[in-house]
């Protein structure tokens, strides 16, 4: 799951299929290994950055891993990876995955800036093109990776979910319409082409060089808390993600599957871990807002995205934790870690300011969540055309 370049992620706005640089790497095979190990042959997608990149470095440097296909529209710095630069929706990745035994099929767009329709057209033909591939290329298991926030964050939801519980979100939260298409790609294809094998795993909050707009939420100088809401947060480090994706390559679990710390925090104890203090907002408000502030363009998460510090979409993650895996980070680490990350940032209902922008809003007091942020930006617009 990586973050595309940002001169990527223009070429694709502007056309829903840029040009890939099919250009073959020179880099080597397997690296120093004096005797080549005799485990699976692993294609990676979206290996030249974010979780992709980490992946690929993993499995490159595991005993139990033969060799390592590492597929993007760039080259990334794993030597020990055999490099192909293409397009994931280009049907010659069929031809670079001849010999694999599993594909990591990690090339998501889910970048809170781009253009939402090119987003769809990447994220979900890309995963049509790969399942068609592999199954075409003799790849006998495909591991795609969505998010625990395909089950939706409602109300009802039992704390925690199990891994079995009906996938209830919808479409209106950033990127996950496209996750959602994914998992029906998934459950799909097994019967579109027998004798493939498909797992999906779901991280909860991912940190770790991530940038979403649950991340987000704890760049803002107040915690907005919707009234009456029961939030409850799970965190995954992208380590832990690795970690599990590695435990799916050498089909030690298989299925669909969640990843993320063992239990959950509470608000509260959210709010004493990070020292910020809460901003709470009646839900018409809230929402209200929201919707608005997305709708003429001033931040790039809409109303649904609100829903995740809501309610509750805790996972138990009981298969993994079945087959033997365990995560190295606790919830308290892993929200320690994304603090740390985040320290410095500015953001307001999702939307990222610059240092005079976060100067007016720590002065807006109650205003810096979603009330505030209109006012914040249009000052910032005319101070602009001042200039």
């Amino acid at each position: 799951m990586s973050s595309p370049d940002p001169q990527v992620r223009a070429a694709r706005n502007a056309s829903a299929r840029p040009s890939p640089d099919h250009r073959p790497s020179t880099a080597p095979r397997g690296g120093d290994r004096t005797t080549a190990p005799r485990g699976p042959v692993v294609a990676v997608t979206g290996a030249a950055s974010g979780v992709g990149a980490l992946l690929t470095a993993r499995l490159a440097a595991s005993d139990e891993i033969k060799q390592v296909v590492a597929i993007d529209e760039r080259r990334g710095e794993c030597d020990e990876a055999l490099w192909h630069i293409l397009d994931v929706r280009d049907p010659a990745i069929a031809d670079k995955l001849r010999g694999a035994d599993v594909v990591v099929h990690l090339a998501l767009d889910l970048d809170l800036e781009s253009d939402a329709a090119a987003r769809t057209a990447y994220n979900v033909r890309g995963t049509q093109t790969v399942l068609t591939a592999a199954a075409a290329a003799g790849v006998h298991r495909v591991v795609l990776c969505t998010s625990t926030m395909v089950y939706g964050a409602l109300p009802d939801n039992g704390l925690p979910l199990s891994e079995d519980a009906e996938l209830r979100a919808t479409a209106e939260a950033t990127g996950v319409g496209d996750l959602l298409e994914i998992e029906r790609l998934a459950r799909r294809a097994p019967r579109a082409h027998p004798g493939l094998n498909v797992t999906v795993v779901r991280p909860a909050v991912l940190v770790g060089g991530t940038d979403t707009a649950l991340t987000r939420y704890f760049e803002s100088p107040r915690l907005l808390v919707v009234a009456g809401s029961r939030p409850a947060w799970q965190f995954c480090h992208v380590d832990d993600l690795c970690s599990a994706l590695e435990y799916t390559v050498l089909e030690k679990v298989e299925g669909e599957l969640a990843v993320g710390c063992d239990g959950w925090l509470e608000q509260e104890e959210v709010e004493e871990l990070s020292g910020i203090r809460r901003m709470e907002l009646p839900s018409a408000v809230a929402l209200g807002a929201a919707a608005r502030l997305h709708r003429i363009g001033l931040t790039p998460s809409p109303a649904g995205d609100l829903a995740y510090t809501m309610y509750p979409w805790v996972v138990s993650g009981s298969r993994l934790h079945d087959a033997g895996w365990r995560p190295a980070h606790t919830n308290e680490e892993v929200l320690a870690e994304l603090l740390e990350e985040v320290s410095g940032r500015h953001t307001v209902a999702g939307r990222r300011l610059g240092r005079k922008d976060a100067t007016a809003a720590g002065a807006a007091g109650a205003t810096v969540a979603l009330l505030g942020a209109a006012a914040v930006v249009r000052r910032a617009r005319k101070a602009r055309r001042r200039i």
